[in-house]
């Protein structure tokens, strides 16, 4: 068994500097002058234990760190997308995740949604502090090292740090996390550890490749050892198009390794697909022609990005796993199970979800379930027309769930023809939580006109009396004051006697002679009425009520909440009236 790299991702917000952190590592090394300081790879770039010593000279010591690891493996590729396509039967095969805040602005919201995956991965974590150059008054001390700056900073730039800080702290422990600057730390086992660095800078550089190291190898020493000559385990980054080549997969190998030669098992859009790896492909750092940026090697072990090329790849699903065939029946049952929990189609009511790789389905998946949204269909590709035709039958039977959910994918044209003429919403974003975000405000948007439109037709629960002294004329239109004593009062709404006998509709209702839609209880108002005959029909002092239609109150039974305890007394007596004049 040996130990191999522990794999990192450095996941936040745009613009805080994920590449410029790793830019900032590159060009360390550059001026270290150290050859071979930084290995490119396909999607990940490798940092060796003697160059994480060299940016982290002297404070190894201070930290109590002795590295065991051979170094560190970054994915390059910004963004959480790519954390989520790090697969492992369900899981994660990222170890470490850098979470880069930019100091100034806090936590934005890619970070929170970064911060959702790493706990939904179960996946430990520290925060990069970036850009504390920016901090007003700041003194760059041309090191690697921020416990080497800090003590030549003034006293107010110190107390600025701590406030961003305590800033970023508060706002994680909203999400779960306890956390503390690095070198307050007692127990990292218990508290994220927040480490300010610039990578404008370098400052803080050598702190971060050591405390990742440190923590990687401390642990998880078990979870970093390997089979150097077991069978291959690899997850899919990205499937793309090589001018001269075809179509290649770009691979993160996390287990064992791979050979030309080898069969390989990965998922495709109809269950599991083998193929014979022809090519395995590196960076060629030394080419001088364009067409020349690729070597061809034998075999590649664990940890490594490197490029694959093998019939059939054009049917591999991002983000799913790559793995060498050892036991063929047995990895095939392993890898399609993956496929099932993943990649949704069932009978059942609900949303239509389309991403951009398997693990972003899978991400998005877990959002979904933690607000109870049902899935009817999940799969990763293009929003189709047929999607959009699937979510209108949905619709059909529960509107709020006729709905298209996308990530990181494009739409097609037909698509948003027919969205546009069914009425079919289709949410679309690059971060995942902002497309359930968006999903349930347009839900809660949507219930609530429902609602008002319901509730505009509605007669409502109302009673009212007639006031003395302020019948103004007898009939045709029968003018009279009145009280609203319970409920409200709309034009067109037809009033009965406590007979439950119909009176007429009100046709006016107006306050200090302005016309007006509707009184409420408390008010005095006058009414007309083209129907109502005054002295015959209503006396001064007489009680009446709103007449409600058996469909309307069959509503207001269902809706019985949204009235007060008087208005449902009402109700209850309408209902009572009307009854009695049905037998009379």
């Amino acid at each position: 068994m040996s130990i191999r790299s522990p794999i990192v991702v450095v996941m936040g917000h745009v613009d805080h500097g994920k590449t410029t952190i790793l830019d900032a590592i590159r060009k360390s090394h550059v001026a270290k002058k150290e050859a071979g300081g930084i290995t490119q790879m396909i999607g990940a770039s490798y940092v060796s234990k003697e160059n994480i010593e060299l940016l982290g000279a002297n404070l190894a010591k201070k930290m109590n760190i002795i590295l065991k690891i051979p170094g560190l493996l970054f994915i390059d590729t910004p963004g959480h997308e790519v954390f989520t396509n790090l697969r492992d039967r369900g899981g994660s095969i990222a170890d470490i995740a850098i979470l880069v805040v930019d100091v100034m602005q806090g936590l934005q919201p890619q970070t929170i949604e970064s911060i959702k995956i790493l706990r939904h991965y179960k996946t430990p974590f520290i925060i990069a502090a970036n850009k504390i150059d920016l901090i007003k008054g700041w003194n760059n001390k041309k090191s690697t090292s921020f416990l080497e700056s800090l003590p030549s900073q003034q006293e107010h730039v110190k107390e600025i740090l701590d406030e961003k800080i305590y800033s970023i702290m508060g706002s994680i422990s909203g999400h779960g996390f306890d956390s503390e600057r690095f070198d307050r730390i007692t127990d990292f086992g218990k508290q994220v550890a927040i480490i300010p660095l610039s990578a404008k800078t370098n400052e803080g550089i050598g702190e971060l490749l050591m405390l990742i190291s440190g923590l990687s190898q401390k642990y998880m020493e078990d979870g970093l050892k390997i089979e150097v000559n077991g069978p291959g385990k690899a997850s899919v980054m990205e499937i793309k198009e090589e001018k001269g080549m075809g179509t290649t997969a770009d691979i993160i190998l996390y287990d064992g390794i791979i050979k030309k030669g080898d069969e390989v098992i990965f998922l495709a859009k109809n269950g599991s697909k083998t193929a014979k790896i022809r090519g395995l492909f590196e960076p060629n750092v030394s080419a001088v022609k364009q067409d020349e940026k690729y070597k061809n090697v034998d075999k590649i072990v664990a940890a490594s990005g490197i490029k694959i090329l093998a019939n059939g790849l054009d049917e591999c699903i991002a983000g799913s796993p790559l793995n060498v065939v050892s036991d063929l029946n047995e990895d095939k049952k392993l890898i399609e199970q993956q496929f099932k929990e993943v990649l949704i189609q069932n009978e059942h009511n609900g949303v239509i979800v389309r991403a951009d790789s398997l693990g972003s389905v899978e991400a998005m998946l877990g959002l979904l379930r933690e607000k109870n949204i049902p899935v009817k269909n999940a799969d990763v590709g293009k929003i189709t027309k047929k999607d959009v035709i699937e979510a209108h039958a949905v619709g059909l039977k529960n509107r709020f769930l006729g709905v298209v959910l996308g990530f990181n994918i494009s739409i097609m044209d037909d698509a948003k023809e027919e969205a546009k003429d069914k009425d079919i919403p289709i949410i679309w974003s690059n971060i995942i939580y902002k497309i359930i975000e968006d999903y349930e405000n347009w839900a809660t948007d949507e219930k609530e006109r429902e609602k008002k439109e319901i509730f505009s037709n509605l007669t409502y629960p109302c009673r009212i009396k007639i006031l003395a002294g302020c019948c103004f004329r007898m009939c045709k239109p029968a003018i009279c004051g009145i009280e609203v004593l319970d409920g409200k009062l709309k034009v067109g709404d037809r009033l009965m006697n406590k007979q439950g006998e119909i009176l007429g509709e009100v046709k006016t209702i107006q306050e200090n002679k302005e016309n007006i839609k509707e009184a409420t209880k408390g008010m005095q108002v006058a009414i007309s009425s083209q129907d109502m005959v005054i002295g015959k029909d209503v006396v001064e002092g007489d009680v009446v009520y709103t007449y409600i239609i058996k469909e309307q109150l069959k509503i207001w039974d269902e809706r019985k909440t949204t009235l007060n305890d008087e208005e449902q007394k009402v109700l209850e007596e309408i209902k009572i009236r009307i009854i009695k004049s049905i037998f009379k």
